[in-house]
């Protein structure tokens, strides 16, 4: 019998996975490498240093954040650069795992050179900048069949959507109609233009590996954001069009996650803007509202989903309005969640990372009861994936995979795809849009000359 097993059925329970199914030498300690490794890296350089892990080398284009790696017992010897591809040159023999930490228009390259080598990868989201990078990266692990990969929606390894997915199972709302989602994001500037001036790229800025495949712009280092960060480095960013992904990209990934672990989505039918604060221009839009359809697969019918972020035009705070069923309790919608709409009734979900799923309103609740337990529950976001990499579990224990955070990139990214086109764009069950053609040139941007994946590797 296989070792290779869907994620479907490893959720499901129905499978029992052998002890070992890799080579990979379990009483060896993994050997890591790190793209990025201050702010949201910090995470991965303490899992990965509380699980035993023996950092290698590591690529940080600021070198005042080298002490979240040379700061750590048994890491001051780990070798460090500025530019990453370096990082692979010289030291991509010696890895077992990389994580990748940086911006999100500098994911895709550093990860698909590590999957192209045999190297396991764990990347932050959303897992790539655009939707073709989160295609060929989903072929890439596809095609190698024994590399672990995770994307970093830590929410996925808690037991919030599995939850959720009972009570849906267990018929507590009937069949699934629409999602609505939305976030308290962005915390960062959006709606705004483009700084002008330049300032002296600070000595401790490889200003070169920060801006990777994008257009060369000049540096930035003054005003703009909240604790003295400039319009760029190290926070802001993610409002940035050429750079980040906006509130969709930074946050959907947590917030959507559990629609498409629970539906089983494959890609969208449709997908259109229903509200812009204005185009998008160096940054993202001060608000949006997207509409997706999805089509009907299996026994499952077609449902639609709804995004929020950001602000009206009025300046009020861009979300679904208050159901009578959460009123009827005394309550309101929290700043950031879901609300599942069926045929027989309704979910909350509270937060980011599907916290609390609840049938309401409290009568419906009671009535309906505790679902029945139908999926296996995780070790941990980062415990799943350390396990699939020493072997102690198939590929497929680490559960937001490339296979299944790949889709779910692109069709998250299609979002603002559309928001870039202000139309409505159609797709076929492949991904590939019908409805304009010219714009799946713009799912794709041709990297800047040296910054595309390493060709000598892959």
């Amino acid at each position: 019998m296989s070792n290779q097993v869907s994620r479907r059925n490893f959720i499901a329970g129905s499978i029992a996975f052998p002890a070992v199914v890799s080579a990979q030498n379990q009483n060896s300690k993994l050997q890591v490498g790190f793209v990025a490794v201050g702010g949201r890296a910090g995470a991965h350089t303490g899992e990965a240093h509380k699980e035993g892990c023996q950092c290698v080398a590591f690529a940080e284009v600021d070198k005042t954040r080298w002490g979240g790696v040379h700061g750590k017992a048994g890491w001051n010897e780990a070798k460090g650069y500025t530019d990453w591809r370096e990082m692979f040159n010289k030291h991509g023999k010696e890895l077992d795992v990389v994580f990748v930490a940086t911006p999100d228009h500098t994911h895709y390259a550093p990860s698909m050179t590590a999957v192209s080598m045999g190297i396991h990868c764990y990347t932050e989201k959303p897992l790539t900048w655009s939707v073709t990078e989160a295609l060929k990266l989903t072929a890439a692990y596809d095609k190698q069949k024994n590399v672990v990969t995770q994307m970093g929606n830590q929410g996925h390894g808690g037991q919030g959507w599995r939850l959720a997915y009972e009570y849906i199972k267990g018929g507590a709302v009937g069949e699934v109609k629409e999602f609505h989602t939305w976030t308290n994001r962005p915390v960062w500037p959006q709606g705004g233009k483009r700084p002008q001036g330049s300032d002296p790229i600070p000595d401790n800025l490889d200003w070169e590996s920060w801006i990777g495949p994008a257009a060369m712009r000049p540096y930035v280092g003054a005003g703009g954001g909240k604790k003295g960060r400039g319009p760029y480095h190290p926070f802001n960013w993610r409002g940035v069009a050429d750079f980040g992904s906006g509130a969709l990209g930074d946050m959907a990934c947590h917030t959507t996650d559990g629609i498409y672990a629970i539906m089983d989505c494959g890609y969208a039918a449709t997908v259109e803007p229903l509200m812009m604060t204005g185009p998008v221009g160096d940054q993202f839009p001060a608000g949006m509202t997207v509409k997706a359809t999805y089509r009907a697969k299996g026994d499952r019918p077609g449902f639609a989903t709804y995004w929020y972020e950001g602000k009206n035009k009025d300046g009020s705070d861009n979300m679904p309005e208050t159901p009578e069923e959460l009123k009827a309790d005394g309550l309101k919608l929290p700043r950031t969640g879901n609300l599942i709409i069926g045929t027989k009734g309704k979910m909350l979900v509270e937060g980011d990372y599907w916290n609390s799923p609840r049938v309401i309103p409290e009568t419906a609740r009671r009535e309906f009861g505790r679902p029945q337990k139908l999926l296996e529950r995780s070790p941990g976001h980062h415990k799943e994936f350390f396990m699939a990499c020493r072997g102690e579990k198939p590929r497929e224990f680490s559960q937001s995979n490339f296979s299944y955070s790949g889709p779910m990139t692109a069709n998250i990214q299609l979002g603002n795809l559309a928001v870039r086109a202000g139309k409505k764009i159609e797709l076929d069950e492949n991904g590939k849009i019908t409805s304009d053609k010219s714009i799946n040139k713009q799912a794709w941007r041709e990297p800047r000359k040296g910054h595309d994946a390493l060709k000598s590797v892959v």
